[in-house]
Parts: C-alpha cells; structure tokens; sequence
C-alpha cells in the first residue's frame, strides 16, 4: 500500500472513532480546547454522503468557520473538493444538526479570519509553514 493510501485509511479511521464518541457525548465534545463539529458533504465523484469532524470557529450566532488544513498536507482535503461541487451541506454542532451553504472565503476574508483561527488552534500555523497552498478557509451560512 502507497504512503497516501495508508494516509488516506488512517484519517478515515480516526474520523469515524471521533464521530462515534461525538455522538455517544452528544456533541459536547472539543479537541485540545478547540469546539468541534461534524460536517456532512456529498461525495463530489460519487454522490455518496460523507462526514467529516472538524473544529470551528463561531462567527456569530448563525454563521461558522473550517479550515481545510489536512494537517499541513500538499493536498487539499476531500471534504473541500465535495462542497466546491456540493455546496449545499449539514453540520453536527452538540446535539442539533444544521442546514448550511458553504462558501470557501476571498482572500480578504481569509486573512481577516486567519489570526482567530490561529488564537484558537495554534497548530494552524504550522500547518500553513508546512506547505506551499495556501489553507482555505470555508465560511458555512444558514440555508
């Protein structure tokens, strides 16, 4: 098995055990102080439903923010590939799950956004000294 194979079957494992004890708190669940939602996109190739946990950063009372880091990788997450095709999507947040449009932000978003998400998970900026593209950062409204 390639190296991004076995990348691949990892980050799928620990998503799925992350996503199972999400769930089994119902929700009340955060990684190294950082709050964490479950996103749920549609696979981009094949329409299958996928889900993905990541950490947000609340903008205000509606809308939120996910950074597409895949850990610092050269690549890319699956995730952002599926809401660019997809980008009508649901996210877990605690116990209540939400209708949501994902946009991935303008630059000048971005670059508002960064220092937040950064203050809240300082391993973005690591992530972001790791590789040559530059992370997006997706906003996700109320539909």
């Amino acid at each position: 098995m390639a190296d991004s194979q076995v990348k691949t079957t990892i980050v799928k494992t620990v998503n799925r055990a992350f996503a199972a004890w999400f769930r089994l708190r119902k929700g009340q669940a955060s990684f190294r102080g950082a709050p964490t939602c479950i996103l749920h996109t549609t696979g981009a190739k094949t329409g299958q439903p996928r889900q993905t946990p990541l950490l947000f950063l609340g903008l205000d009372q509606d809308r939120m923010a996910l950074v597409g880091s895949y850990a610092g990788s050269d690549h890319t997450p699956a995730w952002v590939h599926n809401l660019r095709k997809n980008p009508d999507v649901e996210v877990e947040v605690g116990a209540s799950r939400r209708a949501m449009t994902a946009e991935i932000a303008d630059d000048a978003t971005r670059d508002e956004l960064w220092p937040r998400l950064v203050a809240m998970y300082a391993d973005y900026a690591a992530y972001q000294a790791k590789t040559t593209r530059k992370i997006p950062v997706i906003i996700l409204t109320p539909r």
